[in-house]
């Protein structure tokens, strides 16, 4: 399998923040925006139906700083994790719709193409960096992703070290830890030494609950579609043995057994790694909140590839992109979509926005307005490192999965095949047909 390239102006965008322009967007005239300097005269108001619930409070806290700055209401509701689309249609129902929602790439803007306003001459369009992070249908601009992120298998690196000092380890350099064999090498002799080491085990739990199953049916998943893809109608399925090694890996050398997985929460695999019972973990930049300040230190925290033994492995990067793009309700009545537009202006380029997306949130963002507001988080200065070495990023296909049912009914046959109440057939089974039926059971 070779790793999809992603552009070397994404890169830099994702790593370095901009190249672009500094703090202040301009309109035309040279003045700053309405909404960025604090005025604003829209009427209308702003409801965001926040995609991750990890940021709600502080997204919470970010509409009440601009409502208080300006006057605008701004309501923000958070969908609970696994439930988004749902939720959305829901809501969309309602006379008091979501005037700001996201989809998470091309399949999701299939479905909500109708209800998305043309952000072509709006300012937050104007602020970002490359139509790499956009969705268009023709010309119109109907979403734009407001944070890049990166996910691969965070590991501690006090614990690695104290494995590469042992008598007879396999590797005793993490530059040999760059290929499937050497990974699984390594976790299955640090789980035979657990004691020795003084961890639970190699990996954390993998957790199969709504908090956590998404790592595996949809992050994880990623990784056998890279080449496995003749047309979005269909999947054929290429890397499926692979996709088994890597799972069989997690689960067989892990803080528990493959039984107890369906117990497991996204918590409990984010507590076992930062209180250092376990050396690897499945996630993200984004889980960064979830694990600084306890006791694994920011200098021991590093993020490798999720090897699964395709072609080239050795100069393979991280897995990089995004499945999170606004959108603005084209339904809405025009107060509310200016006022929609006035704040999410105001968010990028604000200096109370662009803070609380950075360092709070901790978002890598697409935009040239962030220049001088880059996360301080040592999982995205790893994947700077790999960028640095020429590494060749893994695109983000999951956005092309063809709907939350299929990643359900391929989640369902992970678990059922961890815990020995089904075989790994149904998982091929999920992944090809549940692929092709849900493909066109969306598309009717």
């Amino acid at each position: 399998m070779k790793a999809k390239k992603i552009t070397a102006l994404a890169l830099a965008v994702l790593m370095a923040g901009s190249v672009f322009a500094g703090c202040g967007s301009k309109t035309e005239s040279g003045t700053e925006s309405g909404a960025a300097s604090g005025k604003t005269a829209s009427t209308g108001k702003v409801y965001y139906l926040n995609f991750k619930p990890e940021q709600a409070e502080q997204w919470v806290e970010l509409a009440k700083t601009y409502t208080d700055e300006t006057g605008v209401q701004v309501d923000v509701q958070t969908a609970a994790s696994g439930t988004y689309e749902s939720t959305l249609k829901s809501e969309m129902a309602k006379d008091e719709a979501p005037t700001l929602f996201q989809v998470n790439g091309p399949v999701g803007l299939a479905s909500w193409k109708d209800y998305c306003y043309d952000l072509s001459d709006s300012a937050v369009y104007k602020d970002i960096a490359s139509d790499d992070y956009v969705l268009k249908e023709g010309d119109a601009v109907k979403g734009i992703a407001y944070v890049i992120e990166t996910y691969g298998i965070i590991y501690n690196k006090a614990l690695l070290n104290d494995y590469f000092a042992l008598d007879d380890a396999v590797i005793t350099s993490i530059d040999e830890l760059n290929n499937f064999e050497a990974l699984k090498a390594v976790a299955e002799d640090i789980q035979a030494r657990k004691d020795e080491l003084g961890v639970e085990g190699a990996f954390t739990s993998a957790g199969m609950d709504s908090s956590s199953d998404w790592r595996f049916k949809t992050h994880l998943a990623n990784l056998p579609i890279s080449d496995g893809i003749s047309s979005t109608d269909a999947i054929k399925g290429t890397y499926l043995d692979n996709y088994k090694a890597i799972w069989d890996l997690y689960i067989n050398n892990a803080t528990c057994e493959p039984s107890m997985l369906s117990s497991k929460t996204g918590e409990d695999a984010a507590s076992e790694f930062a209180l250092g019972e376990a050396v690897f973990y499945q996630n993200g930049t984004w889980a960064y909140n979830d694990i600084k300040d306890m006791e694994v230190a920011d200098e021991d925290m590093g993020m490798l590839p999720i090897y699964i033994g395709g072609e080239d492995e050795e100069n393979e990067g991280l897995c990089t992109g995004s499945e999170n793009y606004w959108c603005v309700n084209s339904k809405a009545s025009e107060e509310d979509i200016q006022a929609t537009l006035d704040f999410l202006q105001w968010v990028v380029e604000s200096d109370a926005g662009r803070d609380m997306l950075a360092n709070e949130m901790g978002f890598v963002t697409p935009f040239t307005t962030f220049d001088e507001y880059l996360p301080s988080n040592p999982l995205v200065a790893a994947n700077d490192e790999y960028t640095k070495a020429g590494k060749t990023a893994v695109s983000w296909n999951f956005t092309t999965m063809p709907s939350e049912n299929w990643k359900n009914g391929v989640g369902s046959a992970l678990l059922e095949y961890a815990q020995g109440t089904g075989d790994w057939d149904d998982v091929v089974t999920a992944f090809v047909d549940g692929w092709a039926t849900e493909y066109q059971a969306a598309n009717e």
